[in-house]
Protein backbone atom coordinates (compact mmCIF):
# COMPACT_ATOMS: atom_id res chain seq x y z
CA UNK A 1 0.00 0.00 0.00
CA UNK A 2 1.24 3.49 -0.84
CA UNK A 3 1.59 6.33 1.63
CA UNK A 4 0.36 9.93 1.65
CA UNK A 5 3.09 12.46 2.30
CA UNK A 6 3.64 16.15 3.04
CA UNK A 7 7.17 17.36 2.33
CA UNK A 8 8.90 20.58 3.39
CA UNK A 9 12.32 22.07 2.71
CA UNK A 10 13.34 25.72 2.45
CA UNK A 11 15.70 24.93 -0.44
CA UNK A 12 13.49 24.90 -3.57
CA UNK A 13 15.82 22.63 -5.58
CA UNK A 14 16.02 20.09 -2.77
CA UNK A 15 12.26 20.26 -2.30
CA UNK A 16 11.58 19.70 -5.99
CA UNK A 17 14.17 16.96 -6.42
CA UNK A 18 13.10 14.96 -3.38
CA UNK A 19 9.41 15.45 -4.19
CA UNK A 20 9.86 14.26 -7.80
CA UNK A 21 11.84 11.23 -6.63
CA UNK A 22 9.27 10.27 -4.00
CA UNK A 23 6.41 10.68 -6.50
CA UNK A 24 8.26 8.48 -9.00
CA UNK A 25 8.27 5.69 -6.40
CA UNK A 26 4.47 5.69 -6.25
CA UNK A 27 3.88 7.72 -3.10
CA UNK A 28 1.22 10.44 -3.03
CA UNK A 29 2.41 13.97 -2.26
CA UNK A 30 -0.49 15.86 -0.65
CA UNK A 31 1.38 19.11 -0.13
CA UNK A 32 4.75 20.87 -0.27
CA UNK A 33 6.07 23.75 1.80
CA UNK A 34 9.17 25.92 2.15
CA UNK A 35 8.70 26.78 5.82
CA UNK A 36 7.71 24.95 8.98
CA UNK A 37 4.52 26.85 9.73
CA UNK A 38 3.07 26.07 6.30
CA UNK A 39 4.22 22.46 6.65
CA UNK A 40 2.41 22.09 9.98
CA UNK A 41 -0.76 23.63 8.56
CA UNK A 42 -0.62 21.17 5.64
CA UNK A 43 -0.24 18.28 8.09
CA UNK A 44 -3.29 19.44 10.06
CA UNK A 45 -5.30 19.97 6.85
CA UNK A 46 -4.42 16.79 4.95
CA UNK A 47 -3.65 14.31 7.77
CA UNK A 48 -0.90 12.57 5.77
CA UNK A 49 0.62 9.24 6.79
CA UNK A 50 4.09 10.79 6.79
CA UNK A 51 5.68 14.26 6.88
CA UNK A 52 9.21 14.60 5.50
CA UNK A 53 10.71 17.78 6.95
CA UNK A 54 13.98 19.67 6.78
CA UNK A 55 15.18 20.48 10.28
CA UNK A 56 16.19 24.09 9.66
CA UNK A 57 13.29 26.07 8.16
CA UNK A 58 11.79 29.53 8.75
CA UNK A 59 9.04 30.08 11.33
CA UNK A 60 9.10 26.51 12.68
CA UNK A 61 11.98 24.05 12.45
CA UNK A 62 11.36 20.44 11.52
CA UNK A 63 11.92 19.50 15.17
CA UNK A 64 9.38 22.09 16.30
CA UNK A 65 6.84 20.72 13.84
CA UNK A 66 7.54 17.22 15.19
CA UNK A 67 6.98 18.53 18.72
CA UNK A 68 3.65 20.11 17.72
CA UNK A 69 2.55 16.85 16.10
CA UNK A 70 3.39 14.93 19.27
CA UNK A 71 1.79 17.51 21.58
CA UNK A 72 -1.46 17.53 19.59
CA UNK A 73 -1.55 13.73 19.14
CA UNK A 74 -1.49 13.89 15.35
CA UNK A 75 -1.16 10.49 13.71
CA UNK A 76 1.31 11.72 11.07
CA UNK A 77 4.74 10.12 11.44
CA UNK A 78 7.67 12.53 10.99
CA UNK A 79 10.88 11.95 9.03
CA UNK A 80 13.59 14.60 9.36
CA UNK A 81 16.21 15.33 6.69
CA UNK A 82 19.18 17.56 7.41
CA UNK A 83 22.84 18.36 6.89
CA UNK A 84 23.20 18.55 10.70
CA UNK A 85 24.94 15.66 12.40
CA UNK A 86 24.91 17.22 15.86
CA UNK A 87 24.23 14.66 18.57
CA UNK A 88 21.79 16.77 20.61
CA UNK A 89 19.49 16.97 17.56
CA UNK A 90 19.31 13.17 17.38
CA UNK A 91 18.35 13.12 21.04
CA UNK A 92 15.53 15.64 20.46
CA UNK A 93 14.35 13.65 17.43
CA UNK A 94 13.98 10.55 19.61
CA UNK A 95 12.25 12.56 22.33
CA UNK A 96 9.67 13.90 19.85
CA UNK A 97 8.86 10.44 18.43
CA UNK A 98 10.49 11.12 15.08
CA UNK A 99 10.43 7.92 13.02
CA UNK A 100 13.22 8.74 10.58
CA UNK A 101 16.31 10.95 10.59
CA UNK A 102 18.29 11.08 7.37
CA UNK A 103 21.38 13.09 6.52
CA UNK A 104 20.78 14.99 3.27
CA UNK A 105 23.81 13.56 1.55
CA UNK A 106 22.11 10.15 1.79
CA UNK A 107 18.53 11.35 1.24
CA UNK A 108 17.94 9.93 -2.26
CA UNK A 109 19.62 6.64 -1.35
CA UNK A 110 17.74 6.16 1.90
CA UNK A 111 14.38 7.92 1.68
CA UNK A 112 12.42 5.03 0.16
CA UNK A 113 13.75 2.58 2.76
CA UNK A 114 13.00 5.11 5.48
CA UNK A 115 9.42 5.61 4.26
CA UNK A 116 8.79 1.86 4.18
CA UNK A 117 10.16 1.44 7.71
CA UNK A 118 8.05 4.36 8.91
CA UNK A 119 4.89 2.92 7.33
CA UNK A 120 5.43 -0.20 9.43
CA UNK A 121 6.01 1.87 12.57
CA UNK A 122 9.72 1.04 12.62
CA UNK A 123 12.19 3.91 13.26
CA UNK A 124 14.91 4.41 10.64
CA UNK A 125 18.05 6.49 11.17
CA UNK A 126 20.92 7.04 8.74
CA UNK A 127 23.74 4.63 9.53
CA UNK A 128 26.00 7.32 10.97
CA UNK A 129 23.25 8.38 13.35
CA UNK A 130 22.24 4.83 14.23
CA UNK A 131 25.85 4.10 15.16
CA UNK A 132 25.82 7.02 17.57
CA UNK A 133 22.53 5.99 19.17
CA UNK A 134 23.55 2.35 19.46
CA UNK A 135 26.83 3.34 21.10
CA UNK A 136 24.82 4.76 23.99
CA UNK A 137 23.98 1.58 25.83
CA UNK A 138 20.22 1.38 26.36
CA UNK A 139 19.74 -1.11 29.15
CA UNK A 140 16.12 -1.87 29.94
CA UNK A 141 16.74 -4.42 32.68
CA UNK A 142 15.07 -3.66 36.00
CA UNK A 143 17.95 -5.38 37.76
CA UNK A 144 20.21 -2.56 36.61
CA UNK A 145 17.82 0.09 37.84
CA UNK A 146 17.79 -1.76 41.18
CA UNK A 147 21.46 -0.82 41.51
CA UNK A 148 20.50 2.85 41.88
CA UNK A 149 19.83 4.55 45.19
CA UNK A 150 16.59 6.48 45.81
CA UNK A 151 18.42 9.76 45.18
CA UNK A 152 19.90 8.46 41.93
CA UNK A 153 16.48 7.23 40.79
CA UNK A 154 15.01 10.68 41.44
CA UNK A 155 17.71 12.20 39.26
CA UNK A 156 17.30 9.81 36.30
CA UNK A 157 13.52 10.28 36.42
CA UNK A 158 14.00 14.05 36.24
CA UNK A 159 16.54 13.61 33.43
CA UNK A 160 13.96 11.57 31.51
CA UNK A 161 11.80 14.73 31.54
CA UNK A 162 14.68 16.63 29.92
CA UNK A 163 15.61 18.68 32.98
CA UNK A 164 19.14 20.06 33.18
CA UNK A 165 21.46 19.56 36.16
CA UNK A 166 20.70 23.11 37.30
CA UNK A 167 16.94 22.49 37.14
CA UNK A 168 17.31 19.17 38.97
CA UNK A 169 19.38 20.85 41.70
CA UNK A 170 16.68 23.48 42.15
CA UNK A 171 13.94 20.83 42.18
CA UNK A 172 15.74 18.69 44.77
CA UNK A 173 16.99 21.69 46.75
CA UNK A 174 20.63 20.64 46.49
CA UNK A 175 23.76 21.90 44.77
CA UNK A 176 24.56 21.37 41.09
CA UNK A 177 27.81 19.75 42.22
CA UNK A 178 25.80 17.13 44.13
CA UNK A 179 23.67 16.40 41.06
CA UNK A 180 26.76 16.05 38.87
CA UNK A 181 28.36 13.69 41.40
CA UNK A 182 25.23 11.52 41.38
CA UNK A 183 25.18 11.57 37.58
CA UNK A 184 28.78 10.40 37.47
CA UNK A 185 28.01 7.54 39.87
CA UNK A 186 24.95 6.50 37.84
CA UNK A 187 26.98 6.41 34.62
CA UNK A 188 29.51 4.10 36.33
CA UNK A 189 26.82 1.80 37.71
CA UNK A 190 25.04 1.47 34.36
CA UNK A 191 28.35 1.20 32.50
CA UNK A 192 27.41 3.96 30.07
CA UNK A 193 29.91 5.81 27.93
CA UNK A 194 31.30 8.93 29.56
CA UNK A 195 29.88 11.46 27.11
CA UNK A 196 27.76 14.38 28.32
CA UNK A 197 24.56 13.07 26.71
CA UNK A 198 24.86 9.35 27.48
CA UNK A 199 22.81 9.37 30.68
CA UNK A 200 20.22 11.77 29.26
CA UNK A 201 19.70 9.42 26.29
CA UNK A 202 19.49 6.38 28.56
CA UNK A 203 16.91 8.00 30.84
CA UNK A 204 14.83 9.24 27.90
CA UNK A 205 14.79 5.85 26.18
CA UNK A 206 13.87 4.14 29.47
CA UNK A 207 11.32 6.70 30.66
CA UNK A 208 8.40 4.26 30.71
CA UNK A 209 10.42 1.73 32.67
CA UNK A 210 11.54 4.36 35.18
CA UNK A 211 7.93 5.36 35.82
CA UNK A 212 7.23 1.85 37.11
CA UNK A 213 9.87 1.94 39.86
Amino acid sequence: MSATIVIADDHPLMLRGLSDFISSKGYTILGKAEDGRTAYNLIVKHDPDIAILDIRMPYLTGLEVAYECKKNNLRTKVILITFDNEEHLYDKAKEYNVYGYILKEFAIEEIETCIEHTKRGEPYFSEEIASYLNSKITYTDKSLIALLTKSELKIVKLLSSSLSSNEIAEHLNCSVRTVEKHRSNIVKKLKLQKSHNALMIWSTLNKELLETV
